[in-house]
């Protein structure tokens, strides 16, 4: 017998699914990489003692990783990641998100990438060990979400359905 709450997706099967969803990311940063390098005659990043990147390369591979992400919610509710563990994001009527709804979990998932701004007073690995530990709080919110939802599904008001 199928309860509600077997319809919600489980952690582990999110977590597979970002799995995922990182390989794809790697991909989609080594391209635009690469079409940077192409494009500035492999100036982009440039070294005299420290390796010094041009100021507009980040904020464009943020840009391209979170319209990869916006897209993909938006046009039927899958990631590439989401897709082989039929995940389907959805408001919490069951429809499809809004583009207000998909940014904002977006902004909210990502927010814990804030504290590597942290590094140069830190450590790189302090850095890097704040933004793991956000992120287990981050998801910790679902195991004890009826629903079974993350921090950025709560804010932004989605589910995730299987």
């Amino acid at each position: 017998m199928t309860t509600a709450t077997d319809l919600y997706c489980p952690l582990w099967r999110r977590l597979a699914a970002l799995l995922y969803d990182l390989l794809a990311v790697v991909a989609i940063v080594m391209v635009v990489g690469y079409v940077c390098q192409r494009i500035t005659g492999g100036t982009l990043i440039s070294t005299d003692g420290h390796a010094h990147i041009a100021w507009w390369y980040q904020p464009l591979q943020a840009l391209v990783v979170s319209a990869y992400f916006l897209i993909s919610w938006l046009r039927g509710g899958q990631t590439l990641g989401m897709r082989p563990w039929r995940i389907r994001l959805r408001n919490e009527q069951g429809l499809a998100i809004s583009p207000m709804q998909a940014l904002v979990r977006l902004l909210v998932a990502a927010a814990p990438l804030c504290l590597l701004v942290l590094a140069p007073w830190l450590g790189n690995r302090t850095a890097l060990w704040a933004v793991a530990v956000a992120w287990i709080a981050w998801f910790g919110v679902a195991t004890f979400d009826p629903r079974r939802r993350a921090l950025h599904d709560v804010i932004a008001r989605t589910v995730l359905y299987r």
